[in-house]
């Protein structure tokens, strides 16, 4: 032990730093790369600390009773008549039940009877901690009724390195502080129901940032995230150490390899920084298919491998046991994590049986269990609202003013054709691609950017939902036109319909596709553009709205005299019509600010608009270097003196706030030295959390109607971006009232990773404290000293 804390304190500083100088041949042969992922060996042992420790108890007193097969049985997933996306087998004479682990962080998927949840960016736009509790309040719900223990999320990242990646939408947010304080809510929530999460990184743990060459395919391995220690601890651990200061009880490793080393064989990030240094109680689970070693994944602090035990583990790790190549304390520690959870959740008493309503095939009998409630239906509503960003609105466009006619065209206006098990995409959140929307060119894939066979209501692939049903935008203004007496013409297809010249109002809607398993070709697509800029060559008053799976460009259109209005809808869920509708005519007041950055242009992101490909001696290698560090995102755009077209925290009302009284103090008897000392508790040491200073301010609504705002804080670290976010809260507000925000700063919020001292490192100096309402209208400034 001694010599490995030498090499971590010396080497760290330098991990992921590069490759250094090799033969300009193609490489060949991974002995290349050995070294650049530190190792740390042993795995952690749990220890049950904080509120796990009467699971690590029970855990402890039903493992020792367990034979070594049926510890390992606990380990490895099974084949099963179920839609459960893996299976652990039950232990019948222990009164073990089994685990059902199933899909995904935004409701429960391949069944019936659940709902469409707005997905992690509508969460992200929302900004708002309570709504997301509450939504996993109700997720949880359905995958419990559904006898699913452990729902595959909340996904914590990708963070948005790549602006093209495909799964950037399932998360909450480009911004850790944003993502974490999300997923912090929704682990609390989810777990509050005893349904287990299991936090992610895209696929996953950790800085899984893109889809392309995820996995190995032939003879090419997955991408290596090369990235460096402070740029790690600053940005892409911290969504994950709030989750686990929140107890989450799972974390999913990633396909990708971290510094050259697999994910899910990584001892540096899960023995390391995972069960090491954040404490971590719970148990790794592979990605699905994301293992590649046998013993030594094992050693590396992989608990257990998903969707089966073959061909790596099962009989193999009882093997490596009895001839001592693997302790069998290290089974032990697996064994006792898993069942640990499994009481920590209460799943050993009064649970749905495993699977329940998890068929395997809904054409064939099956056991009917209705899983969405009636209580959900307002969260359902309120999330799919709040998730709109409203960017542009000159003239008082919105909201419409009681129209007699509207044109609304656009694809994504209305419903997918169809909608039936094993129909198209059902089960992926691909309903909406046409057959033409993904093509063919010999043995590759050729995908669009859009969903044209109707609106999208989620991204696609493992991260998707079910919808009980869909309130498309063309079935919400029918029926609102129904009731207000308003004409209405429509055209789903066409990319230069006819606008009727006596329309109040025309509506456009377009959308951004994205999916697991490939990054999007573009961050715009050429026809939705034209369609748009030719309803506004008719028509006066075009009001345009995106159904996107991540950002979108918009500067072929949204300077045309004649677009009034532009809405982000992101990924609204079932209600995505009913919550459009009521925005629209003004029923409820927008709330929504952007998670992310919106830019002029692609060249804006630079090297991270787009994915890392083979290339060059890394043909089969493939190698991303997160050579930027932290700035990625507002941070870079700050720091190249970028002007994007909306900024991170965006988003526009139909009222006006004033922000004043700003007042920034340090905390009474906080300890303020160099660095934390306290011991080690689930999301790292105690002190981490103890608050060293607080800002209020004061927020007032000048507006003539009810609204809500985001307040948000941004704080200037010595020696760091410009600034960072570190609070935010959203108060909704009568016409003239004011309301105090306040702000709690921990320790943590305003230290650095010193990578020395492998320590976090509060500073002595001026802090530049900001407050506001986006990352770029900031009009209360103050200093904060330490």
């Amino acid at each position: 032990m001694l010599s490995t804390s030498l090499y971590l304190l010396t080497g760290l500083a330098a991990w992921g730093n590069g490759i250094g100088a090799v033969a300009q041949n193609i490489i060949t042969d991974d002995t290349v790369f050995y070294g650049q992922s530190p190792p740390v060996y042993p795995s952690p042992n749990g220890t049950g600390l904080g509120d796990w420790a009467d699971s690590y108890t029970k855990a402890r007193a039903l493992v020792a009773q367990m034979t070594l097969e049926e510890k390992i049985s606990l380990t490895g997933g099974i084949r099963a008549d179920s839609s459960c996306s893996g299976i652990i087998p039950a232990i019948e004479r222990l009164n073990f039940s089994g685990l059902c682990l199933s899909d995904a962080g935004n409701g429960v998927r391949t069944t019936n009877f659940a709902s469409s949840w707005a997905s992690g960016i509508s969460v992200g736009a929302s900004w708002n901690r309570d709504l997301a509790y509450k939504r996993a309040v109700g997720m949880a719900g359905e995958f419990r009724a559904k006898g699913v223990h452990i729902a595959l999320g909340p996904v914590v990242g990708p963070l948005g390195r790549i602006a093209s990646s495909g799964r950037n939408w399932e998360g909450f947010s480009n911004d850790p502080y944003l993502c974490g304080a999300l997923a912090s809510d929704t682990v609390k929530g989810m777990q509050s129901v005893g349904v287990s999460t299991s936090t992610k990184v895209s696929q996953h743990f950790i800085a899984n940032e893109q889809e392309t060459n995820r996995n190995p395919e032939g003879n090419v391995t997955a991408v290596s995230s090369n990235i460096d220690d402070k740029t790690v601890h600053e940005l892409y651990l911290w969504p994950f150490q709030d989750a686990v200061k929140a107890g989450t009880v799972n974390i999913m490793c990633s396909y990708n390899r971290i510094n050259n080393s697999y994910g899910c064989a990584n001892s540096k990030t899960q023995n390391g920084l995972l069960k090491g240094e954040l404490g971590f109680q719970g148990f790794v689970v592979s990605d699905w298919g994301a293992q590649h070693a046998g013993v030594a994944t094992a050693l590396a602090g992989l608990d257990m491998v998903m969707p089966s035990a073959s061909p790596f583990w099962g009989g193999n790790l009882t093997q490596a046991v009895n001839n001592g190549s693997l302790p069998e304390s290290r089974v032990d520690d697996m064994a006792t994590r898993i069942i640990a959870t499994w009481y920590k959740m209460g799943q050993d008493e009064g649970f749905p049986a495993t699977g329940l309503g998890m068929p395997s095939d809904l054409s064939k009998p099956h056991q009917r269990v209705i899983a969405k409630s009636p209580e959900s239906k307002q969260v359902l509503l309120q999330g799919a609202v709040e998730g709109h960003v409203l960017l542009k609105n000159t003239n008082d466009a919105l909201p419409l003013k009681s129209p007699k006619l509207i044109s609304l065209f656009g694809y994504s206006a209305k419903s997918f054709d169809e909608y039936t098990p094993g129909s198209g995409g059902w089960n992926g959140g691909a309903q909406a691609l046409a057959p033409a929307d993904v093509l063919r060119d010999g043995n590759d894939v050729v995908h669009t950017q859009i969903a044209a066979n109707g609106t999208l209501i989620s991204g696609g692939g493992s991260g998707a939902n079910q919808p009980a049903y869909v309130s498309s935008p063309a079935n919400a203004l029918s029926q609102r036109a129904y009731e207000d007496d308003t004409s209405l013409w429509w055209d789903f297809h066409s990319g230069n319909p006819k606008v009727d010249q006596s329309s109040d109002a025309c509506i456009v809607i377009g959308n951004a596709f994205a999916a697991e398993g490939w990054d999007r070709v573009g961050l715009h697509d050429d026809f939705t553009d034209a369609l748009i800029t030719n309803v506004a060559s008719q028509c006066s008053n075009t009001i345009v709205v995106f159904h996107n799976a991540g950002v979108r460009l918009v500067d072929q259109f949204v300077d045309h005299p004649n677009v009034t209005a532009l809405i982000f809808a992101h990924l609204p869920g079932q209600d995505s019509g009913r919550a459009l509708t009521s925005i629209l005519y003004g029923d409820v007041n927008p709330s929504g600010k952007l998670p992310y950055s919106v830019p002029r242009n692609e060249s804006d992101f630079g090297p991270l608009q787009n994915a890392t490909v083979p290339d060059g001696i890394y043909e089969l290698f493939p190698q991303s270097d997160f050579t930027e560090g932290v700035y990625i995102d507002y941070r870079a755009f700050d720091a190249k003196d970028i002007t994007p077209r909306y900024e991170f925290g965006f988003g526009l009302s139909y009222t006006t706030f004033n922000f004043s009284g700003l007042q920034v103090s340090a905390s009474e008897g906080a300890d303020t030295s160099s660095y934390p000392s306290k011991p080690i508790v689930e999301g790292g040491h105690e002190d981490l959390w103890d608050v060293v200073a607080k800002v209020t301010a004061t927020v007032t609504n000048t507006g003539q109607v009810a609204g809500a705002e985001v307040a948000q804080l941004y704080v200037g670290i010595p020696n760091g971006p410009a600034k960072q976010l570190r609070g935010f809260a959203k108060p909704v507000l009568e016409p003239g009232e004011s309301t105090i925000v306040e702000f709690e700063l921990t320790r943590r919020d305003l230290s650095t990773w010193d990578v020395v001292a492998q320590n976090w490192l509060l500073q002595e100096g001026d802090y530049g404290i900001f407050v506001g309402s986006s990352s770029r209208d900031l009009p209360l400034a103050g200093t904060l000293t330490i």
